[in-house]
């Protein structure tokens, strides 16, 4: 293949794709270069379908290699192993939008492999990443519908920007990737600090214009390649076949989708399913999946409508309606906090542990090791659908519902300085009938409320859907899982009553205008509302106090030149506090401490043995010390753990005195009043002073 390389300005500096120079033995590759960030993506899809195949394979595996930054990898082994939890993030950011525009009935096993290979630090790879992949396929003779592009939109001082560095996105109060063709916006993900629905849907929209250069900069290059796409004709459906189907079920489905429990009306599609094969098996024996496909295309015109023509959705609500809700908290007594959030037949138990410094999540990957406080873990375990399998590890739908909930939830969470706790929420979901993600985030912030977290304010969500059939348009709230597999879109929108927090969208039609997606979350906005209202009943506000089992974090200031005093030699003075103690002892550079223990009087007693090691001697003040050494010229007295002070001879009595031993000997204790320090920090005591005195230890 020969070499080519186009290249567009693109947010003030240049943005380049080539192909024809490495990885030529895929079917398509390409890099994308943008500052000194660089994206290897190939692409490669089998040329004979496996038999009975009947879903298309397509993986995508992206991986940031560690020498793209010039680092080694943390791990024991020292090389790359597995895909992190970043990097499954953005293999579902990938996928999202590029599986709907590979053609219908394409079911040849596909691979799609982005590399980082180059990470100046200050260009994120991940929008790169879906731009490259479009254009991989582009390039290739791969049938695609496409191309794609996609970028980040931030928001700094008020103005929206396309693909900002990673310092402007420390400033920015949003943070959404749009992902789109040349007509309509495909996929949305991201997070924003409250902002309004209007706000948001302009953001999306900047960011579908903003994407257009690089759509640009693809067809050119796919032009200057040249290559015609691998010949690939869609099956056709066998007519007699399909409309023997259609005599046989129309009737039956229509019946079955008006059953509102999701398990008995599944129980009556598979009992069509089976009735329809059967009765079709000696005419059509061979036709078994294509038969299922076909009773699928039946449900899905029934369904589609029953809501556009009828006005009714399966479960016999409206359009705006949303689903019963009841609220448990406190149901775990262990748990630091805990909730029960049930909204139809979709149900999450979420669960609260509030740890330490010792507890937070250490994350090392190409931008740097990252400590993370605050965690939320999503399990959809298979009962909760009334099905078995294997499941040992989370997989890429866990956690990317699990990311959409904490990053919906993190926008609540008070500031680490006032609140120093490691936060962990689980949400497991018992039951499912559509967006188990959403009720993992009215569970977490009921069960933060619950475990006395003094959130800002509660967060609900709720997932919307849409029908669309020419002119003819519904938009759904609190959609079932029926409604999402056979509808349009999945919008998902998180937030507080005063603005949104997260959301996520995939379309899987062209044509979504903004007026319907302004619908769309106006919509969202008042079902946020309602499910607001709702949880109130349970929980309004954050319990005064923590959990009895939830570790006391009490911080303390030193000064920042005292922290050495208080790690002490090797680490010798901190951990003879927390073997004393039992308490865990988090130090921060700048001087702050933080002493965490469920043991109130345990806590205190680490705070004075601090406060010992780092208070200063003051003028004036009485000190009950002890004689450490004795010389001819008077007695040196410790104060305090590690400060002593010169008691002259002429300051041990008021008469005059022969022999510092007539007065003191080592090991006495001794009351003693500062009367100075000079300018190199030398302390004079005086015992004289402090005769008839009372001792600071007995009150003054």
């Amino acid at each position: 293949m020969a070499f080519h390389k186009v290249e567009t300005e693109f947010n003030g500096q240049p943005l380049t794709i080539e192909t024809g120079k490495m990885a030529r033995q895929a079917d398509g590759a390409v890099v994308i270069t943008y500052g000194e960030t660089k994206v290897l993506c190939t692409v490669v899809s089998a040329r004979k379908m496996r038999e009975g195949q009947d879903f298309f394979p397509l993986t995508v595996n992206y991986q940031e290699k560690f020498y793209a930054a010039g680092k080694i990898p943390g791990s024991f082994f020292r090389r790359e192993r597995g895909a992190s939890e970043r990097e499954t993030l953005i293999c579902r950011l990938i996928d999202r939008p590029m599986r709907p525009l590979f053609p219908k009935g394409y079911m040849f096993e596909t691979q799609i492999m982005p590399w980082v290979i180059s990470a100046d630090l200050i260009n994120d790879p991940d929008t790169l990443a879906i731009v490259a992949a479009s254009a991989a396929v582009e390039v290739s003779d791969i049938p695609f519908n496409g191309p794609i592009a996609a970028v980040r939109v931030g928001r700094v001082d008020g103005k929206l920007v396309a693909n900002p560095t990673l310092q402007q996105m420390e400033n920015s109060d949003l943070d959404i990737t749009v992902a789109g063709s040349r007509e309509a916006v495909i996929m949305v993900e991201g997070e924003a600090e409250l902002l309004s629905e209007d706000e948001m849907l302009e953001a999306i929209f900047f960011g579908h214009e903003s994407l257009q250069p690089l759509i640009d900069l693809q067809i050119k290059l796919r032009d200057l390649v040249g290559q015609a796409k691998r010949e690939f004709e869609i099956p056709e459906t066998d007519a007699s076949l399909e409309e023997r189907v259609e005599q046989l079920c129309a009737d039956k489905v229509l019946e079955a989708m008006k059953i509102r429990a999701k398990q008995e009306r599944s129980a009556a599609m598979s009992e069509i399913r089976q009735s329809v094969k059967d009765a079709l098996a000696e005419e059509f024996p061979e036709s078994e999946g294509e038969i299922s496909g076909l009773i699928g295309k039946v449900e899905k015109r029934v369904v589609r409508g029953m809501i556009i023509k009828d006005k009714v959705r399966i479960d016999g609500r409206d359009m705006t309606t949303v689903r019963p809700i009841t609220c448990d908290v406190g149901v775990l007594p262990r748990a630091h906090g805990s909730a029960l959030f049930t909204r139809g037949e979709t149900q999450a138990l979420v669960a609260v542990a509030l740890g330490t410094s010792v507890d937070e999540q250490r994350m090392d990957n190409v931008q740097g090791m990252e400590f993370k406080k605050f965690l939320l873990h999503y399990n959809f375990p298979p009962f909760c659908v009334g099905e078995t399998s294997m499941r040992l590890f989370p997989g890429r739908r866990e956690i990317g519902h699990g990311y959409l909930a904490e990053r919906s939830v993190a926008k609540i969470l008070p500031n680490y300085d006032d609140f120093p706790y490691t936060i962990r929420i689980v949400s497991d979901i018992l039951e499912s009938n559509g967006s188990s993600s959403m009720a993992s985030v009215c569970g977490s912030s009921l069960a933060l409320m619950d475990a006395g977290v003094p959130v800002k304010e509660p967060v609900a969500g709720i997932a919307m859907g849409l029908i669309k059939e020419g002119d003819d348009v519904a938009v759904l709230s609190d959609i079932l899982g029926d409604e999402d597999h056979l509808g349009d879109m999945d919008f998902k929108v998180t937030g507080t009553s005063k603005g949104v927090t997260a959301l996520q969208m995939d379309i899987k039609i062209t044509g979504v205008t903004k007026d319907i997606m302004k619908q769309a979350l106006e919509q969202a906005r008042s079902g946020r509302m309602h499910i607001l209202g709702e949880m109130a009943k349970a929980i309004e506000n954050p319990r005064g106090d923590l959990s009895p089992y939830a570790p006391r974090i009490t911080t303390i200031r030193v000064k920042p030149d005292q922290v050495r005093t208080v790690i002490g030699s090797g680490g010798k003075n901190i951990r003879g506090i927390i073997e004393a103690t039992g308490c865990a002892i988090d130090i921060e550079d700048d001087g702050r401490i933080n002493i965490a223990s469920a043991d109130g009087e345990a806590a205190k007693k680490a705070i004075k043995m601090i406060r010992d090691l780092t208070q200063e001697a003051e003028v004036g003040k009485l000190y009950q010390g002890v004689v450490r050494k004795v010389m001819e010229f008077g007695a040196f007295v410790e104060i305090f753990p590690g400060t002593d002070g010169l008691v002259h001879v002429s300051e041990l009595a008021k008469e005059r005195v022969q022999k510092v031993t007539d007065i003191l000997n080592e090991g006495d204790e001794v009351l003693v009043k500062c009367i100075g320090i000079d300018k190199q920090g030398k302390i004079k005591l005086s015992r004289k002073e402090a005769l008839g005195q009372k001792s600071p230890e007995d009150g003054e």
